[in-house]
């Protein structure tokens, strides 16, 4: 399988725990392998709890009353991770988040070769007290964001990964392995959904349930 890129990805959780806490939004930015765009997906989730911390993510709990579960829009999910180097701020976070709701579902996912903007910091920008996106982006000479939206911060993600590239040719070079890695990386069946019992998703449907954060009520 040829390598397919990289998927940038960013999560907005109802706390900080992967075991007690949920995934409330998802942003997903796909990028080839010389790290162009080439694709979005947002979509806000119902956790079946409490939203969170609505003073830092700004999700209120009618905000979520019509969108989709979690496990409605795993496949679709999957199919954007396939193939692709995992990219994040604070990349660990949000794989355990991940692993964790597909867990929820009797899936495993697989070692998925994974670049961390935030540790990648350290190599690429002075020293920082404190490397969050914000800060790394101001580092890197870039502008500020709307920050704790899902489809933002993988937007300006992203951003910072190219920025990250661009300082240092041979960078991309080195993660050829990485892209390989994830080329060749065995993923669930497609239609795993189907007897994972989820809430209505199929593993052939290409048009997922979703609810973008643009699309909330009241806004």
């Amino acid at each position: 399988m040829r390598s397919q890129g990289y998927a940038v990805v960013d999560l907005e959780t109802t706390g900080s725990s992967p075991w007690r806490h949920r995934i409330v939004e998802v942003g997903v930015v796909l990028m080839d392998a010389d790290a162009r765009p080439q694709g979005e997906f947002e979509t806000l989730l119902c956790p079946d709890s409490p939203v969170g911390p609505t003073h830092i993510h700004g999700i209120r709990q009618q905000d979520v009353t019509d969108a989709p579960a979690f496990a409605d829009v795993a496949p679709h999910l999957l199919r954007l991770l396939r193939g692709r180097v995992f990219v994040a701020h604070n990349a660990r976070c949000d794989l355990s988040f991940l692993a964790r709701e597909y867990e929820r579902l009797d899936i495993g996912l697989p070692e998925v070769p994974w670049l961390c903007t935030m540790r990648m910091a350290e190599l690429h920008l002075p020293p920082l007290p404190a490397p969050s996106l914000t800060a790394c982006r101001r580092a890197a000479g870039l502008p500020a964001h709307r920050a704790h939206t899902a489809l933002g911060d993988a937007r300006a993600t992203a951003e910072l990964f190219r920025r990250y590239a661009a300082m240092y040719p041979s960078r991309p070079v080195a993660w050829g392995g990485l892209l390989r890695r994830a080329a060749g990386m065995r993923w669930p069946e497609e239609g795993w959904a189907v007897h994972a019992g989820t809430s209505g998703a199929k593993g052939n449907d290409r048009r997922p349930p979703a609810v973008p954060r643009s699309g909330r009520s009241g806004e």
